[in-house]
């Protein structure tokens, strides 16, 4: 894989402003597995100039869309080649079960870019509408301009995919910033982006810390940020782009609820939250970490919850029996951790997990797959996002009652309803305040359906048309047809 010396900005690989470099841990052994340049402040200004000319002088934003579509489909054949690749790459460098990154962290991403072409061949460029005062008025989508998009570690690729992807088929430039954690699959993509030979600047990566972050923010090269992190860095993201009235979508935090409704089958419903408040090993912002059951069948649900837990096979992310793998860093197993003893201080039933390493495992930075019972939701574990493998159990009374614990969150991002009635759920489905919900599963992430958050989850919408709105600017323009007479100078 190339990119080890080099950054790739503008389209080519170059030499790196600074000698620094970024360090990639694999979180299952703790030893470094790469190295890669870390960008300085200068890397930045050349990316943003390069994305700048190209976006103001050159082609890419000036061609026909279908042209655009046409590369992008170019690109997904190229990705499908390398998708075992990249599916190995994320599970070393950020400790991923090998199976969750073949389907989510490797396969769906090379999906949604197909969907996402599917969705700009079809997309209304231009629009005629007659005027209300007479006139046709043209309504025209333009590309916003240069992007600043920045991902985080836990779904390096597929938020790659979802930032970078629509910006380039609405005929935007793109300087991408992905986290330090997770500089390889980054790099990959570069590697398949430099086959497409798109004009020179119409794509950089940079992999970098949060200063490489803050510059790009305040860039005044760039036309949109488009970021996926944490509440709190959204919201400094949002100030700096608000100061410098800098469109700006941002991604946020989530502590979402799985409501089971007292006709839910018990072992279906734990079956389900393997995956819903489980996946990705807890590293996921629409996990359904908040779990609401009815007092009425408290115990049977837990009793099913506890089963389903103590099962999980937790170890190497390449052994294909592997469920839970490692934190992506020592920080984040010690963050977790911190949260597991913040629960039990504040008096929530620890049933199953805890602080101690798994079993079989001494080395490696793993949290045990943990279950918190008689949960209040005021606790923190309850409304703070923990980002690890830890679930906690609040009981209702009635729905009402659900509905209220459901929202009382600053978060809205995602969650679930779990019964068999459909007509039941999607009653209670429409009155949790949320961005996403999923009947009878974890919100299913569709490439044609807009995703986001509402409250402190964020701005703006992914996937879908909307998503592609994001990146494109809306130009009216107001048209009087001229009347010729027949003798302009005469009577």
């Amino acid at each position: 894989m190339r990119g080890t010396e080099q950054l790739f900005i503008g389209n080519e690989w170059v030499a790196p402003s600074t000698t620094a470099t970024i360090r990639v841990i694999a979180p299952h052994t703790e030893q470094p597995v790469a190295r890669v340049p870390a960008p300085g402040a200068a890397d930045v200004d050349r990316a943003v100039s390069a994305a700048r000319a190209a976006f103001d002088t050159g082609p890419w934003p000036r061609l026909d869309p279908a042209e655009r579509v046409a590369i992008v489909r170019r690109l997904a054949e190229l990705y499908a080649a390398r998708v075992d690749e990249i599916a190995d790459v994320i599970s070393t460098e950020m400790g991923a079960p090998l199976t969750f990154s073949r389907s989510a962290h490797a396969r769906l991403p090379g999906a949604m870019i197909r969907a996402f072409a599917d969705i700009a061949e079809e997309y209304p460029w231009t629009e005629s509408r007659p005027g209300f005062l007479g006139s046709n008025v043209l309504v025209c989508k333009r590309p916003v301009g240069v992007v600043g998009a920045i991902i985080p570690w836990n779904m390096p690729m597929f938020l790659t995919v979802a930032k970078l992807i629509p910006a380039l088929l609405a005929g935007c430039t793109v300087v991408l910033k992905p986290s330090p954690e997770t500089p390889l699959d980054a790099n990959l993509m570069a590697e398949l982006i430099e086959q497409l030979e798109l004009p020179p600047g119409v794509v950089s990566v940079l992999p970098g810390d949060r200063a490489v972050g803050r510059y790009l923010v305040s860039h005044p090269g760039i036309d949109k940020v488009s970021f996926t992190g944490s509440t709190a860095a959204g919201r400094q993201v949002a100030e700096a782009c608000g100061a410098a009235l800098r469109k700006v979508g941002l991604e946020l935090g989530g502590k979402s609820a799985a409501v089971v409704l007292d006709d839910a089958d018990p072992a279906d419903f734990a079956s389900g939250m393997r995956v819903a408040g489980l996946m990705n090993s807890g590293q996921a912002c629409v996990a359904q970490t908040r779990i609401l059951l009815p007092r009425s069948r408290y115990r049977e649900y837990v009793d099913a919850l506890v089963s389903m837990v103590e099962k999980l096979s937790v170890g190497d992310p390449f052994d294909p029996a592997t469920q839970v793998g490692p934190m992506v860093s020592q920080h984040q197993q010690e963050r977790v951790r911190g949260y597991i003893e913040q629960g039990q201080r504040e008096g929530a039933k620890l049933l199953v997990g805890g602080t101690e390493l798994p079993d079989g495992l001494r080395r490696g930075w793993y949290v045990r797959p943990t279950l918190f019972v008689d949960v209040d939701n005021a606790m923190r574990i309850a409304q703070e996002e923990i980002f690890g493998p830890v679930l906690s159990v609040v009981p209702y009374d009635d729905e009402d009652h659900a509905v209220k614990l459901a929202d009382a969150t600053e978060y809205g991002l995602s969650g679930s309803v779990w019964t068999p009635d459909l007509d039941r759920g999607l009653a209670v489905a429409r009155r949790i305040r949320t961005g996403t919900l999923g009947i009878n599963q974890p919100y299913s992430m569709d490439p044609f359906a807009p995703f986001g958050g509402v409250k402190n989850s964020g701005i703006g919408r992914e996937f879908g048309r909307e998503g592609l709105d994001g990146f494109l600017d809306t130009t009216s323009i107001s048209i009087r047809p001229v009347r010729r007479g027949t003798d302009r100078a005469g009577s």
